[in-house]
Order: structure tokens, then sequence, then C-alpha cells
């Protein structure tokens, strides 16, 4: 069946320079009228394997995304650069930047996209969904102590996230307490001293943006207050893509930490 067209005065070529946000815009129903994404972008397979790419979050190839006439680019504070978004804007191209640093913020990003894309319904109803579950599980999890956790996202140094990180607040809505939550940075360096120190009772090892594998367990070796502490390796996707996949992390992580799920 042929997609129903979007309705008249909303975006018809739409160009997602975040991973995350491509697989929303999916899953929101606007696959037809996607024209470009980034060289990261893998989700849906099917989907983004028609869209041309136009490099990566911190090195977009304007002169593509121009080329491409778009009608809506979607950027993120973080990932990408004000000076790419300031440039596309100077050439008239409506750039619409989120930067959702909560659960929270992402489920309302969520709306705001499809108010933006002509596809409220959907993007209510994955909302909805998506809030019902939070609520959900802080019900269960109400009187329950937080399991302290550790999250390195890079090794070498090994570095973390601190409280004002949308890493931290997927953590908190799970039942984790991130014990580099107080860091003056947003992503601390730490040391492994500096981890045994802060006494975790388990450790998350995401596969991006760091790869974290087998392996790497060894670096945990000569402390006993982390060699035995439970680790998951998990998807890092969980931790830091906003849209369909918060669904996916209240429901894998609570278990991990040893909560409601």
């Amino acid at each position: 069946m042929a997609p129903a067209p979007a309705p008249s005065g909303v975006p018809q070529r739409i160009v997602s320079l975040i991973p995350s946000i491509t697989e929303t815009l999916f899953a929101l129903g606007c696959g037809d009228r996607m024209v470009g994404c980034t060289i990261f972008c893998t989700h849906p397979p099917e989907g983004v394997a028609r869209l041309t790419r136009v490099g990566g979050e911190k090195d977009p190839k304007l002169d593509v995304i121009r080329a491409l006439a778009p009608d809506l680019v979607v950027a993120n504070v973080e990932e990408n650069v004000r000076e790419d978004v300031e440039a596309m804007r100077a050439w008239g191209i409506d750039v619409h930047v989120i930067y959702p640093r909560t659960v929270a913020a992402a489920i309302q990003m969520i709306r705001e996209l499809g108010t933006r894309t002509g596809t409220a319904p959907a993007a209510a109803a994955l909302a909805d969904e998506l809030e019902a579950r939070r609520a959900a599980l802080a019900a269960a999890r109400a009187g329950r102590p937080a399991v302290r956790v550790f999250c390195p996202i890079w090794r070498r140094p090994y570095m973390t996230v601190s409280a004002d990180t949308y890493v931290h607040d997927v953590l908190a809505c799970c039942g984790g307490e991130n014990v580099f939550g107080e860091a003056s940075s947003r992503y601390p360096s730490v040391t492994l001293e500096e981890v045994a120190a802060a006494e975790p009772e388990v450790i998350l090892l995401p596969d991006e943006p760091y790869r974290f594998r087998a392996p790497h367990l060894a670096d945990f070796a000569p402390f006993p207050a982390l060699r035995d502490r439970p680790v998951h390796f998990i998807d890092g996707k969980l931790l830091s893509w906003y849209g369909p996949r918060i669904g996916e992390a209240l429901r894998v992580l609570p278990a991990l930490l040893g909560g409601a799920g």
C-alpha cells in the first residue's frame, strides 16, 4: 500500500543529521520524505539504504545537503556544529535543532517532531506509549534504593557521564545511581582507582561510542572492588538514542541493574 500523502505545508524533503532521529523519523512515517542522512545512520537498514549520505555529524557535506534542496534538516546541539547550522539557515534551509538531556525531554521531542513533520498522531501514539512505560517503571521502583552503576563511554582514558547528560537520566529512570553524577564536567575523565573508590555495584559496558568487549575486563582485574562486580555488555543505543529506543531501554536496563523491568 502506498504511504498516505503528507499534509500540505509540511516538509517534503527531510535530511537528518543524527542517527537516532533518522530512526525516529522513519518510525513516525516520514520515510518516503527522507532524502538524506549521515554515514552513521544505520536504522532502519532498508530505509537508510536508499538515502543520500551527507557525511558525518561533525563534518557534513554542506554542498551535498544544499543540492538535495531539503525543506527541513534536523540537527542536534551536541552532535552537530553551530557554524554548519548557521550556514544552512543562511541558505534559507529550515533547520530544527534538538537537545534533549532527559528521557522526559526526549519524549516531548518526539511530539515536537510530529508537529514539524505533519505526523502528530503517530508521534503522540509513540510518546504516549513511552510515557506510560516510564510511569509504570517509576511506580514499580518506588521505595527501592537505586543501584550504584559505573557506565564508561570511552577508554584510554576512561570517560563517563555526569548528571547533565541524557545517558545519566536513562540510567536514573532504570533504577541506576550514576557514581559520577556529581562530576563538574559533562564527560569527565576518570581513573580506575577513582572508579574503584566510587564502589559501583554494577558496571555497564556499551558498544558505542567506544566498542567495549570482553578483553577489556582485564582493566578491572587489579581492583577487587571492580573485578567482583556484575558486568554487562550492552547495546550503546539503549543509552544514547532518542525515539523508539527509549522503550527498549526501559525494558532491558532495569533487569541489568537488579530492579523492576
